[in-house]
Parts: structure tokens; C-alpha cells; sequence
């Protein structure tokens, strides 16, 4: 009967986690492929699932920032899909490897050719941006999502701090610290090749932590197999009593 009721009360307990997380797997979200780092170039993947059990989703609207612009926004031909890039001027210039630009992609439209996505699945929309301002954590991209039933949500709403996610957030991209250039491991890998010695005792240093390493595992392996053998006498002991008893 506890059994039965510790199964109940678990079930209980995983519909519940699964209705209280449903929600945050159905907003438009935005992650990088990769690492999307400060003062670099990456892949963003736009994700869209269907919330509707009766339309299609047929029409992606995504809304660059305009407080931090990209001077380069490449979208991924995508079958089933026109693509529509619109830019806009700059209130300030912003400099892309020397060459002030004054204009920046500001939207993306991603419009159904076809049935577009349908009831019970999502789809990912990538685009190549950069390069990704060094000045700030995360970009924020409102969204605007259409089905075929003319609906619309505007996923446009922005988390504000210390109060709980809105009912429509916006796509959030977070961004990770700048990378080093490759000169770094040029250089130490230049460094390692010059100097033999350091190569040396580099390898001997890995050597005696892998005989180390081998070494506990296989008292390890021993102390275990003692325990296993003591507990098999004891075993045995204790079945020999009860066959003397009997």
C-alpha cells in the first residue's frame, strides 16, 4: 500500500514540475550555435513552437536592437520560407573594421511559402551576427509571431529585475566574455617547441600522474575486492548455521 501511494504522490509530483516548466519551453527564444562572445561573430538559432493546436505559425518578425546595432546580420536560406531583410539609418554611425556604417539591419521577416509550422512542432530560424558590442551582457530582440488564423503574439515584453518573467518575454541572446586572439597558443605553442627541456619535464610530470593514477585505481580495485570476498565468507557462514539449525 505505501508503494502504491509513493507512486501516486510521485506521478503527482512530476505532472506538477511538467505544467509549472510547459510554459518556459513555448516562448520564442533565441541561443547561439556555439559561443556567442563579446567583440566576435556567431550563429543565433531563433526557435519557434507552435503554441496552437488549430493554426499554423506562417510569419516570424524579429526585431534587431537598435541600441546596439550589428553591421552584419545574415540570415540562412530557409525552404518553406521567404526572407525579407530590412535596414534603417543610424542616429550615430558605428564602425565596421574601419569603414563607418550608417545604416544596420533592424528586422527580419521570415514569411510561410508553404503550411509554414504546424500544430506540435517548432522550428529554428538562423542568422549570422556581429560583431556583438564589447560593452554589453546580453541583446534583446523583440519578437512578433503570426498563424494562420491571424493571430498574433508579440513577444516583445522584457524581464526587469527582480520580478517574475512576463507573460511574453522578448528573445534574449546572452553574451560570454571576449575571446584571446590565436596568438596566444601561437605563441605558447612557439614557446614549448623552443625550449626541449620544459617539453621534457612536461611529459615526465604527465607520466608519474598517470603511474599515480594507476597505481590508486588499482588499490582501489583491491580494497574493493577484499570487501567483496569477506562479505562472500560471511555469507557462506551464515548459510551453513542455518542449514546446522534446520
Amino acid at each position: 500500500m505505501k508503494a502504491s501511494r509513493l507512486a501516486v504522490a510521485g506521478a503527482i509530483a512530476a505532472s506538477a514540475v511538467v505544467v509549472l516548466s510547459s510554459p518556459a519551453f513555448a516562448h520564442v527564444t533565441v541561443q547561439p550555435e556555439g559561443a556567442a562572445a563579446k567583440g566576435g561573430y556567431a550563429v543565433v538559432d531563433f526557435k519557434v513552437p507552435n503554441e496552437r493546436d488549430n493554426a499554423s505559425t506562417t510569419k516570424l518578425e524579429v526585431n534587431f536592437p537598435t541600441d546596439h546595432p550589428l553591421a552584419s546580420v545574415m540570415p540562412e536560406p530557409m525552404a518553406g520560407w521567404d526572407i525579407k531583410v530590412t535596414k534603417s539609418k543610424l542616429d550615430k554611425p558605428i564602425d565596421n573594421h574601419g569603414e563607418q556604417l550608417t545604416e544596420a539591419v533592424t528586422k527580419v521577416t521570415w514569411t510561410a511559402t508553404g503550411k509554414g509550422i504546424e500544430p506540435g512542432y517548432f522550428e529554428k530560424f538562423p542568422v549570422s551576427v556581429g560583431a556583438l558590442p564589447e560593452d554589453a551582457d546580453q541583446l534583446v530582440f523583440k519578437a512578433i509571431q503570426t498563424y494562420s488564423n491571424k493571430e498574433v503574439v508579440r513577444w516583445i515584453e522584457e524581464q526587469q529585475k527582480g520580478q517574475e518573467e512576463p507573460e511574453t518575454p522578448a528573445p534574449v541572446l546572452t553574451l560570454s566574455a571576449a575571446e584571446d586572439g590565436h596568438s596566444h597558443g601561437s605563441s605558447d605553442t612557439e614557446k614549448a617547441s623552443d625550449d626541449p627541456a620544459s617539453d621534457a619535464e612536461a611529459a615526465s610530470a604527465d607520466t608519474a600522474a598517470s603511474a599515480d593514477s594507476s597505481d590508486t585505481t588499482a588499490r582501489v580495485l583491491g580494497v574493493v575486492g577484499i570487501v567483496v570476498g569477506l562479505v562472500g565468507v560471511a555469507y557462506g557462514v551464515l548459510a551453513g548455521r542455518r542449514r546446522t539449525s534446520a
